[in-house]
């Protein structure tokens, strides 16, 4: 019985400072067609850090019982996109294979939110994909050569 294998990923030396192939692949794009961003440099605090004042106690892996985490600091939720625009406001996430018990769908419904609550008016992207990113930089370039696309809110 064969099975699917998945293509192995580059090697580490080959990716730089990326963390998968296809955030260098996007980097990669995005320089070819000029435009200017950074890699993993801004932060979203989603939701700030708090205190529970309540009795909480908290399962924990190497004991056989619960420790008492009452009155403890919460710590902020905070995301990090991928790649943001320098001179417009868009974002663009690349994701490849999400096991099903990861949090970034909670994370990324967390952060909509987030730029649509504090009309921040970035554009957004999601690419899985290639393709996906070759869509999202032709996308970003049609929305810059589209001067009414932007306000002067929307230009950093």
């Amino acid at each position: 019985m064969k099975r699917n294998k998945r293509k192995q990923a580059p090697k580490k030396k080959q990716l730089g400072k990326f963390k998968s192939a296809i955030e260098k692949y996007c980097s990669d794009k995005l320089r070819e067609a000029g435009i200017k961003f950074s890699y993993e440099e801004k932060q979203f605090v989603l939701m700030e850090s708090f205190r529970f004042k309540h009795k909480y106690f908290k399962m924990t892996a190497k004991k056989k019982h619960m420790s008492d985490r009452t009155n403890s600091v919460q710590q902020p939720i905070r995301y990090t996109p991928d790649f943001v625009g320098k001179k417009y406001k868009w974002i663009i996430e690349t994701k490849g294979y999400l096991p099903s018990h990861h949090d970034f769908p909670m994370r990324w419904k967390l952060f909509l939110k987030h730029i649509t609550d504090k009309k921040l008016g970035y554009d957004v992207y999601l690419a899985r994909n290639k393709q996906q990113v070759d869509q999202a930089v032709d996308e970003i370039l049609k929305s810059i050569n589209d001067e009414s696309h932007w306000t002067k809110r929307d230009v950093l």
